[in-house]
């Protein structure tokens, strides 16, 4: 019988930067999602990449002396780089698709001019707004404050020619799967595009650029590129091989498949791709599940405002499985969750230590101490157990023996019996409805309740007399085992490689790890080899590991900073009248940015009164945030020599004082009355 096959997709994620937390808890979760599928059995085929084309990265290429290519190629390929940290996260993805894969261009071409030929791709004119970072056009109605509605952000105009995708010609169709079917999940996500998108009027969209040269040409009209979206839309199937001959899975039951998103990118991913391959008369998505994202004292993590968390500490400091398992323990995956590193250690203290640590650690131990690592026969599942095992698994009415003494140990058993072997239902559940904090909620009931039913049996005053206890002793301890083997094969798409370990010192084979076990009672052979093996997860101490931490992640951001020369200050003196040549100017705040690499250094993109943008780099991060500095009328002297500073030009220098505020010099920028125009000479 052909195996079912399974398709799940991460986004391909922006190489701006080096990826964060925020990255690695998508990329996890959807790890975890296809190792589940796998354990059922499946085929699946998980997908994950990058999308590299559009003008921030043509930009950011140019500020650091590269061509595109060779900064996308850092990113992705060099050293902690993408790929080096999925391979840490142990990622098990299928196939990693870059957008700048020949195959993909081939791909994406054909795509365009498909739609192009339908009359769905038009050519006109462009006029509006158009955010940067996030590549994304917006009309004045859609954005918030005059700011890009996605990442708050100053928009730019835009004026071009450009071709367009008749959007709105799907738009009663895409309201009907929006409104009519579960293609979107959590469900809170379609009022928000229904609201925020449909229920406005869909435009059609912009879909190709002329003012800037880094993306896939589009064939037939060179001068254009094609608009980023488009292009990395197109990689969900373009990895499979639609039309290209790179691959040829497309037509082998992988597509429809499931695309895991941000919330931040849902708009795309749930009107925009699906409006596509309704042009292209092609299946949509199964599904489109938009998560949501980790805060950082309460706001959005970005690369661009440098408040971000670096997974390699994390996972180097306390080890990739327990990482892995915070993100999907700690935060509900449809909602936004507060990252903080407190909450990190107390996770592993309070689940991965106190509660399944002790639980193999002890039951291990004591299986060591009073049977010297191997359980007698007959110590195994009894008649009674397997029937209510059964009863459970399938959801029956569970059945009830013993005595109705409370304190009867019977009752202990079938009760620990029944919470492990209906496990696998609750589970399942879960998983399938994109709820896998809410699977390891269950798992970690069946553990906690395993601890209780040590310390019901107390086995340690069972083995006082083992003449007349050995045999109970046995049984309660072949329960322990078993209890957490069927903990342990559910928990491995979380922790792949601590379940293996924990397998290994409770003795279970390879037949009682899968899918079917989880649902049987009696699976582990009762004279399993058992050996205590290592600590699996440690006990923390908080303020030391705070402070190791800390330490580490300040080596990190030194390690990163280039090497500074300080030169020594300059003993020639400067005349009076040589100061007077200074040019002051009023300048106005068009654009700000922090500097890559960089803890205090500012990038200014100023209007000087002359038609032509002034680049001005000040060191005043430390008191001011970019955002909060546009628009601002400030003073600079704008002929001196332009400086190289981080191998960024600056030409000229902002007027700043220092004073003291609680007791600390403060650099304050000096502003001047907004009424001022740009270019007012002022001294």
């Amino acid at each position: 019988m052909e195996k079912k096959k399974f398709y799940i997709t991460t986004p391909i994620y922006y190489p701006s930067d080096k990826l964060h937390i925020g990255h690695t808890y998508c990329t996890v979760a959807t790890d975890t999602l296809a190792r589940y599928h796998r354990l059922r059995g499946e085929d699946v085929m998980f997908l994950t990449g990058t999308d590299e084309h559009g003008q921030k990265i043509e930009t950011k290429a140019r500020e650091a002396g590269v061509t595109p290519k060779e900064f996308v190629d850092n990113i992705v390929e060099g050293d902690r780089g993408v790929k080096d940290l999925w391979k840490l996260m142990n990622i098990s993805n299928d196939r990693f698709i870059r957008t700048t894969d020949d195959y993909h261009v081939e791909s994406v071409q054909k795509i365009f001019k498909k739609m192009y030929d339908k009359g769905d791709i038009y050519k006109g004119t462009y006029k509006g707004k158009y955010c940067t970072p996030c590549e994304s056009f917006w009309t004045e109605s859609q954005l918030v404050d005059g700011k890009c509605p996605d990442c708050g952000r100053e928009v730019q105009d835009a004026e071009e020619e450009a071709y367009f995708f008749r959007l709105s010609k799907y738009a009663d169709q895409v309201r009907d799967l929006l409104e009519n079917t579960d293609f979107l999940q959590p469900r809170s996500r379609v009022h928000e595009m229904v609201k925020n998108f449909l229920d406005p009027g869909l435009e059609d969209l912009c879909v190709s650029r002329t003012s800037f040269s880094w993306g896939i040409p589009v064939d037939f009209d060179p001068k254009h590129v094609v608009y980023v979206w488009v292009d990395a839309l197109s990689n969900y199937i373009t990895a499979l091989g639609y039309d290209n001959d790179r691959y040829h899975d497309y037509d082998k039951g992988w597509w429809p498949g499931v695309n895991i998103v941000g919330k931040e990118i849902v708009r795309f991913h749930s009107i925009i791709w699906p409006a596509m391959l309704m042009s292209m008369e092609m299946p949509l998505p199964k599904k489109v599940f938009g998560h949501g994202w980790l805060l950082l004292d309460g706001g959005k993590m970005s690369k661009s405002k440098g408040n971000v968390v670096d997974p390699y500490i994390l996972a180097e400091k306390f080890g990739v499985d327990a990482l892995r398992f915070f993100l999907m323990r700690t935060f509900p995956f449809g909602s936004d969750g507060n990252f903080s590193n407190e909450l990190l250690i107390q996770t592993i203290n309070t689940d991965l230590a106190n509660d399944l640590g002790n639980l193999v650690s002890r039951t291990t131990a004591m299986v060591g101490k009073y049977f010297g690592g191997a359980l007698p026969a007959g110590c195994g599942a009894t008649e009674m157990e397997k029937e209510t095992a059964r009863s459970a698994a399938s959801r029956a009415s569970t059945m009830c023996f013993g005595s109705d003494d409370p304190n009867d140990p019977v009752l202990f058993d079938l009760d620990l019996v029944s919470k492990a072997a209906g496990l696998r239902f609750d589970y399942e559940e879960d998983m399938e409805t994109f709820a896998p904090h809410k699977a390891l909620d269950e798992i970690f009931k069946v553990i906690q309740r395993a601890n209780k039913y040590i310390d019901e049996n107390a086995p340690w005053a069972l083995a006082k007399d083992m003449e007349t206890n050995g045999k109970r002793l046995a049984h309660v301890l072949y329960n322990l085992l078993e209890a957490t083997r069927i903990c342990g094969i559910l928990l491995t798409p979380f922790m792949p490689e601590s379940c293996e370990k924990l397998f290994a010192q409770i003795g279970a084979p390879a037949e009682s790890r899968t899918w079917d076990a989880a649902a049987e009672w009696g699976a582990l052979p009762e004279t399993a080899a058992v050996t205590k093996g290592e600590n699996l997860f440690p006990r923390l101490d908080m303020d030391k590991a705070l402070e190791e931490l800390e330490a580490a992640e300040a080596a990190a951001k030194k390690a990163a900073l280039p090497a500074v020369e300080v030169e020594p200050q300059l003993t020639e003196k400067v005349d009076f009248d040589t100061f007077c040549k200074s040019d002051f100017r009023a300048v106005k705040v068009k654009a700000c940015d922090a500097v890559k690499k960089s803890e205090k250094l500012l990038r200014f993109t100023l209007d000087d009164g002359t038609g032509v943008d002034r680049q001005i780099l000040s060191g005043i991060h430390k008191w001011y945030e970019p955002e909060d500095l546009v628009g601002k009328t400030l003073i600079a002297i704008v002929n001196l020599p332009p400086r190289k500073m981080m191998g960024l030009e600056s030409n000229g220098m902002l007027i700043s004082a220092v004073h003291t505020e609680h007791g600390e010099e403060c650099l304050h920028l000096i502003m001047v009355d907004d009424s001022i125009p740009a270019g007012a000479k002022l001294c």
